[in-house]
């Protein structure tokens, strides 16, 4: 028999919400747990944490790399202790970094070896354990337990796991119960499958044993390589803890997140649609990288959050929930609208829209027609021109005129602003116009001019985009959305597409949300656009965090339609930027994509250079996703979704998988990235690259 694949959440009505408001920022009250000196959950911020890269019985490396990632900011350390042996050393460790002067907690990261746990626990502030591979081997054994076999299982877990609980509770030792997507227990994948049900009951299996000893020093995280699940698994948490009256701290992860932009947009995402609603109390960004680099990420997304309530984005209207679940990914249902030669909404992909106002004549030309001629650049679909004077209608109609080969692969959106009396000739060369809604504009003489703009675009028959800016005290952004659309339909557009421009990410994201929420209310199905825009000179590193955080939290909601972020600083990054947040949000697929963990005292080879060098190698395979695991730990899971798997099975040997199935073990290394290269010719996956 096979094992399920999917168990349906239970329906929201009999589950709380998993959020104190969805449509204002709250954070989540949860009980204050100390590791060591430093004090999680509560009133504390959200603390900063990373871990080693450095073989534990290397008490010189491991003291070295722990000092550096103190003095980056990194205020709690974890250290793998695979064997009883790597757990003796870390009393060495701690003596090491003791005669330095760091006082650093310790988490020691424990997998298979319940005496490794027990023996870490004397030496160390906090031990991790993974429910999934504590007590169980990793068989991956398709059966189907009875419930009284399942109740036997539960048994045998608590009668392992109960001495080390007795113990932490004896030390005052913490303990972080971390689940993880790609390493859950045959018999939670068996009963569950790999969903985010399965990872909740496999952390509260481990909360029930704690609590039963009265143990209550925990920390639970849901990490997984895919924000939508990481994403659901920790709101189905907090919503069974809120039905429980659990309020235990949360660590936040995107596990395997990979290396450079990639790696920090899709952490930005994960990490960052959780703290907007309030969920996290500790954060670790795992790249494949040097472990201190993690830590000024880290403090990028945790910056941004505190403990204050925000101004409803609702108003006083109760609102209904914004997605249709909000344990389960689908996409908001949207009425289709022609823009030139793309259809946005309905079931095509999310479009993307660039913003060219860092360049100006010949320029935006150039630029379009440099990037419309690379295969291996990301395109642009349709571009916002900014209609400010009769120049920018000359320059409009010079570059539709010069691109008249491309009006497969081109659209424009013109935006008028105040300039309407521009309108009767710039509509002639849109595919889409913007008419920005603001309150006030229902004034007799705005409304006036308005209503022929409204009226000419509907001769032409061109869709238009609304956009709604902020109000004053009286009317929230959604509301007034909801006022520019009746004048719309009153002036007889039926075509729209709706946009905020706000000045700031939380207010954005709620906004939008209401704003979903009451089309949803009104059975009303029209696209939406999420436009972000910076306000101001910002440091790109910073631009990437808000924007992924942004539109990236939206897209996993399923909202948006079409996509558009700039700094306004090069219009290049910022293509690549919007095409880097539709991939790591699982929305729109435009490259290759790499899982890779972070690397640890496990790894059995160097993971940095590994991954770098197979990147070189197979980067052009739009759409292949490839892992690239450091050991056997998490590799086989979190390859779920991918298609080909690169991990480690020994020293110097390589074993490789297509998805969790292992169809070659223990290949030489130096033959291992050509190995890969055949293994994906024979799955026809595989592309010669195009020359430079």
């Amino acid at each position: 028999m096979a094992p399920k694949t999917a168990v349906t959440p239970p329906p929201e009505s009999i589950l709380p919400l998993y959020c104190r408001d969805l449509y204002a920022y709250s954070r989540r009250r949860t009980r204050e747990v100390m590791v060591g000196d430093v004090g999680v959950g509560g009133d504390n911020p959200i603390r900063l944490q990373s871990m080693t890269t450095t073989r534990t019985l290397d008490t010189a490396g491991t003291v070295a790399q722990a000092e550096r990632l103190v003095r980056a900011g990194c205020e709690i350390v974890r250290i793998t202790a695979p064997t009883v042996e790597d757990a003796k050393n870390l009393k060495n460790i701690r003596r090491e970094l003791l005669a330095r002067g760091v006082r650093v907690p310790i988490v020691a990261d424990i997998h298979f070896l319940p005496a490794a746990a027990m023996e870490a626990a004397e030496h160390v502030e906090k031990v991790r354990v993974n429910p999934g591979n504590y007590v169980d081997s990793k068989t991956f054994k398709v059966m189907e337990y009875t419930d009284e076999a399942y109740r036997k299982e539960l048994e045998r877990i608590e009668e392992r796991f109960t001495p080390l609980v007795l113990k932490l509770k004896k030390l005052g030792r913490a303990l972080r119960i971390g689940t993880n997507h790609g390493s859950l227990s045959d018999r939670i994948m068996n009963r569950y499958g790999d969903t985010p049900e399965g990872m909740v009951e496999s952390a509260l299996e481990f909360v029930r044993v704690c609590e039963k000893n009265g143990f209550r020093d925990i920390i639970l995280s849901m990490k997984s390589s895919n924000p939508k699940v990481m994403i659901a698994a920790y709101r189905l948490l907090a919503a069974r803890m809120e039905e429980s009256g659990m309020d235990y701290p949360f660590h936040l992860g995107v596990t395997e997140a990979g290396d450079g932009e990639d790696g920090r947009i899709k952490s930005a995402i994960g990490i960052g649609s959780l703290l907007e609603d309030g969920i996290g109390d500790t954060i670790r960004v795992s790249l494949t990288e040097e472990p201190e680099l993690e830590i000024p990420v880290c403090r990028r997304i945790a910056g941004l959050y505190g403990s204050a309530s925000g101004r409803p984005a609702g108003g006083a209207e109760v609102l209904p929930p914004h997605a249709e679940d909000l344990f389960r990914y689908s996409r908001r249902a949207a009425k289709e609208v022609a823009v030139g030669p793309f259809r946005l909404g309905g079931e095509n992909p999310v479009r993307v829209v660039t913003d060219l106002r860092s360049h100006t004549g010949r320029g935006i030309l150039e630029l379009l027609e440099a990037q419309l001629k690379n295969t291996k650049s990301v395109p642009p679909e349709i571009v916002e021109w900014a209609v400010s004077d009769r120049e920018d209608l000359e320059r409009l109609s010079s570059c539709r005129r010069s691109l008249a080969g491309e009006t497969s692969r081109l659209a424009f959106l013109a935006r008028f602003d105040d300039r309407l009396d521009l309108a009767p000739e710039g509509l002639k060369l849109a595919d889409c116009a913007l008419f920005k809604y603001r309150p006030g504009d229902d004034a007799p003489t705005r409304r006036s001019k308005f209503t022929k703009f409204l009226a000419l675009a509907r001769e032409r028959k061109i869709p238009v985009m609304l956009e709604a800016g902020p109000c004053d005290g009286r009317l929230t952004p959604s509301a007034n959305m909801l006022n520019g659309i009746q004048w719309a339909l009153e002036s007889g557009v039926r075509d729209l597409i709706l946009s905020f421009n706000l000045p700031d990410r939380p207010g954005f994201i709620h906004n939008v949300r209401a704003l979903a929420a009451r089309l949803k209310a009104r059975g009303a199905e029209y696209p939406i656009h999420l436009r972000f825009q910076s306000r101001g000179p910002r440091d790109f590193d910073d631009h990437r965090v808000q924007a992924s955080i942004a539109l990236g939290s939206l897209l996993c909601d399923g909202i948006g339609d079409s996509v558009q972020a700039g700094a306004g600083l090069d219009p290049r990054a910022d293509l690549d930027l919007i095409y880097n947040i539709l991939q790591a949000a699982g929305t729109r697929v435009s490259k290759a994509e790499y899982v890779s963990c972070p690397s640890c005292g496990r790894t059995l080879f160097d993971l940095q250079t590994t991954t770098d060098r197979i990147r070189k190698k197979t980067g052009h395979l739009k759409g292949v996703k490839i892992a690239i695991m450091g050991c056997i730990v998490n590799g086989p899971g979190e390859m779920a979704d991918a298609d080909f798997g690169y991990v480690g099975g020994a020293p110097g040997k390589i074993n490789l998988y297509v998805g969790k199935e292992c169809v070659r073990k223990n290949v030489p290394a130096e033959i291992s990235d050509e190995e890969l290269i055949r293994l994906i010719q024979a799955r026809g996956k595989w592309r010669e690259p195009e020359p430079d």
